[in-house]
């Protein structure tokens, strides 16, 4: 898949959501939240590596959330919500002992979910999040030293899990912290098998949630 298909994809998923939410009117049900954070992925060895640093290692790269979210059941003790969270990491450098694999990928996660809070009226409410969607690996054109990346776009199943607190500063205005693993299939290293096949993607972040 594209990165082109895959954000129209995003798009219309997003839309038909904040359609359906507003056919029920503005009853503050609705969440619409931006995040910005790290994404952690664990550094592979290399299998039959034989120089020094034999190991796929990565970076810690900028990433940022949109998510929206339609909660469909509250009472005083808890709430369910359905959300669609959106991930971007625009570069995610990567490194190794040889010239073995890309020197950076874009990654996209789209992954509806439901998720539950507790105690949705008050100031503080802790959630936990659970779905499953698609993520998208574009890399860079060059290996990390020099010559062409052979490796190629993938798009996987992906698996999200997550968790959160959420604090209210105003009447809709709220403060949210968050982590959340994406484990989704690895990138395309064609130089540098790794001997698995999915890898888990950490995204923790910081920001702002508003009710409508």
């Amino acid at each position: 898949m594209s990165e082109k298909r895959f954000w129209i994809a995003a798009v219309l998923v997003l839309t038909a959501l904040v359609a359906t939410s507003a056919a029920y009117g503005q009853d503050e049900k609705n969440e619409i939240s931006g995040m910005l954070g790290r994404t952690f992925v664990s550094d592979q060895r290399i299998v039959g590596a034989t120089y020094i640093n034999p190991f796929v290692r990565t970076g810690k790269g900028l990433t940022i959330e949109g998510d929206y979210a339609r909660r469909v059941w509250v009472t005083p003790l808890y709430s369910i919500s359905g959300e669609v969270p959106v991930v971007f990491n625009p570069r995610e450098k990567l490194g190794s002992g040889g010239d073995v694999v890309p020197a950076s990928y874009k990654s996209f996660f789209v992954t509806p979910a439901a998720r539950l809070n507790l105690f949705p009226t008050n100031a503080v409410t802790p959630w936990v999040s659970f779905g499953a969607g698609i993520g998208h690996f574009s890399e860079s054109d060059n290996l990390n030293y020099f010559g062409t990346n052979p490796g190629k776009s993938t798009t996987s199943a992906t698996i999200q899990g997550g968790v959160g607190l959420d604090v209210r500063l105003k009447h809709r205005l709220f403060l949210r912290g968050e982590a959340r693993d994406f484990w989704s299939g690895e990138p395309n290293y064609p130089l540098a098998a790794t001997g698995h096949s999915r890898q888990h993607n950490y995204f923790v972040s910081g920001g702002v949630m508003w009710r409508f």
